[in-house]
């Protein structure tokens, strides 16, 4: 085996020996630059750790990114700094990510909403798939399908088939137009073959009173934000979106247990940084982040949200993204929902 020394040896002239220096040192730059050099994980990071998170503070969101955040600086030795860049469609965040240098020390909280953006807008000043290193997935957030307590369907699959023999008398609430839950309720009615309104209200209480109030039949809304009233009996909870029942509402079926196969839909967050940053890099805040989120702690603090921790490998956080994309842009296209312009 050899061993390079680089000292100079008796009689190398010093002006070639820093020469021959600055010179392992930019092979050594360019090794950790193309990720081929295990020191630049084990010296990352150098300084605090910029976290964008493209919503507003006290939202489950900015939540999730300062859970996992907290325990990221705990085992990164780094702070980890949330800054909160709230906009439309996720861009002011995700620009800035994207133009950061790629070096680990900026990442960005994305997800779902970001694959939504993409048919959403006309055109977008960065490619959420090419111009970011994918890292992991963080957690899904399951859908409740709610109904009045005193409605006229004890089961999603009664719901269906009254809305089949009597077609658009069914009102099903959700939010704004073009999120997540409006989609979800796009999908749902395409797949069960129903002829349905779907009534967008501005925020998820005045949802519920329509829902409480007879001016909808169904609701869909994510289970942390309604887990209170179903648990008060305010409301009833018929189904869960999700591809699996949901551990804050093991007792409620799925959609697709309900009487629409292959119907899934759920809101979910992942964790990337700017595309180049070094593999090794990559694969060590993989790491970190797959052990942040099977912490009990930071897995019970984010169930309590209606959030199920789940990390992922790189290539599976990036798959997710494109096959997302490409799901939601044939519900939006066929739900006739004009595209905005970024700003």
């Amino acid at each position: 085996m050899y061993t390079l020394d680089r000292r100079p040896q008796a009689g190398t002239d010093p002006a070639r020996a820093r020469s021959i220096a600055a010179g392992l040192g930019i092979v050594g730059v360019l090794a950790c630059a193309a990720g081929l050099s295990p020191a630049c994980a084990q010296e990352f990071p150098t300084r605090p750790v910029r976290y964008l998170v493209p919503y507003g503070p006290g939202s489950i969101g900015d939540i999730t990114a300062r859970t996992v955040g907290q325990r990221l600086a705990d085992t990164l030795g780094q702070p980890v700094l949330v800054d909160n860049r709230p906009s439309a469609g996720l861009i002011v965040a995700s620009v800035a990510a994207a133009r950061a240098e790629p070096d680990g020390h900026t990442l960005l909280h994305t997800g779902n909403g970001a694959a939504l953006t993409v048919s959403m807008f006309e055109a977008l000043p960065y490619d959420i798939v090419a111009d970011f290193a994918h890292v992991s997935t963080l957690g899904f957030f399951d859908m409740a399908v709610l109904a009045a307590t005193d409605g006229k369907a004890a089961t999603l699959s009664e719901a269906i088939a009254q809305a089949r023999a009597h077609p658009g008398r069914l009102d099903i609430g959700t939010l704004n137009i073009g999120s997540t839950q409006f989609l979800a309720v796009e999908l749902f009615k395409t797949m069960a073959g129903l002829k349905a309104q779907t009534v967008p209200y501005k925020t998820s209480p005045a949802a519920l009173a329509g829902l409480r109030g007879g001016e909808v039949q169904l609701m869909f809304e994510s289970v942390g934000a309604v887990i209170g009233q179903v648990r008060a009996g305010a409301v009833r909870a018929l189904a869960v979106t999700s591809s699996r029942r949901s551990p804050l509402l093991p007792g409620v079926p799925t959609v697709a247990e309900s009487g629409v196969p292959g119907y899934h839909a759920a809101s979910w967050a992942s964790i990337v940084a700017p595309a180049r940053t070094p593999r090794a890099v990559v694969e060590r805040l993989n790491r970190e982040v797959v052990a942040a989120l099977a912490s009990p702690e930071v897995s019970r603090r984010l169930l309590d949200l209606g959030v199920e921790t789940r990390g992922s490998t790189p290539a599976q956080a990036r798959d997710l993204m494109v096959s997302e994309i490409d799901k939601w842009r044939e519900v939006i296209v066929r739900a006739g929902i004009p595209k905005q312009t970024a700003r």
